[in-house]
């Protein structure tokens, strides 16, 4: 998307009083009067007319009690002005800062936010840029009652938030679950929140699509796109389906202008209740883990590997891990979990992170042409993958050759493209037999004895049963050629 800016925003306090009395001040330009400020809407009028006169304001009217406002603080530290420092400026107007600090200074800075109410004791949904970092919370009903609220936990990586109000709460109104699943592309859908200050407003639309990933928003994506009207203050929001029931909670837009353009994202609810629910009770989410690096499956790769394009989602590497215990090679194209597709290599990782921890995994998958099955029980999730990517394929030396995986780090260390598929890397060379037979850091050597190096494991077993020389077939900036290297 050329120019576009996927946007999530809790909307800064001063900026939605600014906006409110423009939006409640504007001119109608025919009439000479100051113009009403009413709800939303991006679906054509006659729509509404046709489902009934009714159907859309009861859904509406029944469920704006569940959504919420939030309000957040946060301190915040300004910047020091070298400016303040300048000895002619404190000599006339004395020290702006506190305690000599160049005017740095603690500011209180405040954003506004939406919420759901999802139990009838007082547990609200939200989106995690919502309240990150935030110092105090503040959450208004829609018949203005406000509690404080705490954080019962959060997850950055697929930008869900559950809070608590605090105190004695009582006549709350939980939204029902619904089945985002069963959504099905050009339903009717309405969207409540809190845009630019404006409390509990309601916009329709319709789902444009599911299923969508690689937006670059969290790491886990699997967003219900729609075209109901989401502004700055909806983060956090409701997306209702026309049997009231909560279908997602909104989270982001992309836009080249920094406003509702059509095209909204919403967190699937099925996959923000299970996050919550693992919030609740353990305060952190478990995610299944097969430990493996995956991607798409290319064209370009479809083809070298006498597979269909588009069908599955390439293993790259296999980690110590659950995979590797299974059985999992580098190369296998892995078709389905549990007898569902996987395509992409968003939706793969997503459906192992939503079985959990300990579960069993079925998985079918190609592997030189044939289809298997695999049984894999899936570990968690390291908090840090890349770390444990790192950890779990060290690097290994042979007589001054150093290798590593061909793995994701790898990749973008040395700008290798996806095109080669399997090998190992050259990630070091010292004085000596390597260095004398032209390999160079950053080369992938493919074949090692003519067979294939598509582990630091195979290519050490090979190393080992060469004799006096060793021949290597060897990638290097989109050329191929044989080297050989003696061993001493």
């Amino acid at each position: 998307m050329t120019n576009t800016r996927i946007l999530r925003f809790a909307l800064p306090v001063a900026v939605a009083a600014a906006l409110i009395g423009s939006a409640c001040t504007r001119k109608d330009a025919t009439a000479g009067q100051p113009s009403a400020v009413t709800t939303q809407s991006t679906a054509p009028a006659a729509l509404a007319v046709a489902l009934g006169p009714t159907t859309i304001s009861d859904v509406a009217e029944r469920t704006i009690d569940s959504v919420v406002n939030i309000s957040s603080s946060r301190k915040v530290r300004t910047q020091a002005n070298p400016f303040f420092d300048d000895p002619i400026f404190r000599r006339f107007f004395g020290d702006p800062g506190q305690g000599g600090n160049g005017g740095s200074r603690d500011q209180m800075q405040q954003a506004l936010g939406s919420g759901v109410i999802v139990t009838e004791d007082g547990i609200i949904l939200t989106n995690n840029h919502v309240v990150e970092d935030s110092d105090k919370l503040t959450v208004t009903l829609h018949d203005n009652r406000a509690f404080e609220a705490e954080i019962v936990g959060t997850d950055p990586a697929s930008d869900i938030a559950v809070i608590r109000l605090k105190g004695k709460v009582e006549n709350l109104t939980p939204l029902p679950f619904g089945d985002s699943d069963a959504l099905r592309l050009g339903e009717i859908v309405l969207a409540i929140g809190n845009p630019f200050g404006l409390s509990h407003t309601v916009t329709m639309g319709i789902v444009s699509a599911k299923g969508r990933a690689n937006v670059g928003i969290v790491d886990y994506e699997d967003f219900i796109q729609t075209d109901a009207a989401i502004n700055p203050g909806n983060s956090g929001g409701a997306l209702i389906n026309l049997q009231g029931e909560l279908v997602g909670v909104n989270t982001a837009i992309a836009s080249r202008s920094g406003g509702n353009q059509g095209v909204g994202f919403a967190i699937p609810v099925n996959m923000a209740s299970s996050i919550m629910e693992s919030l609740e009770s353990t305060g952190k989410v478990d995610r299944g883990w097969l430990g493996v690096t995956i991607k798409d499956v290319s064209p370009e790769i479809a083809e070298a590997m006498n597979a269909k394009p588009g069908r599955g989602v390439l293993v790259d590497e296999v980690l110590e891990g659950p995979g590797k215990k299974a059985g999992m090679r580098a190369g296998d194209i892995i078709l389905s979990v549990n007898g569902e597709e996987t395509n992409t290599a968003n939706r793969l990782r997503n459906a192992v992170a939503m079985l959990g921890s300990g579960k069993n995994a079925s998985l079918r998958v190609l592997r030189e042409g044939k289809e298997i099955s695999l049984t894999v029980k899936l570990g968690e999730r390291p908090d840090n993958p890349v770390q444990a990517m790192e950890q779990s394929a060290p690097e290994r030396a042979f007589n001054g050759l150093s290798v590593s995986p061909l793995n994701a780090l790898t990749r973008s260390r040395y700008s290798i493209p996806d095109g080669v598929v399997a090998g190992v890397v050259v990630t070091g060379i010292a004085e000596g037999p390597a260095a004398n037979a032209g390999l160079r850091e950053g080369d992938v050597i493919l074949e090692i004895n003519r067979k294939p190096a598509d582990s630091v494991e195979t290519f050490s077993r090979e190393y080992g049963k060469s004799g006096k020389r060793v021949l290597l077939y060897v990638w290097r900036q989109g050329r191929r050629t044989f080297l050989t290297m003696p061993k001493p």
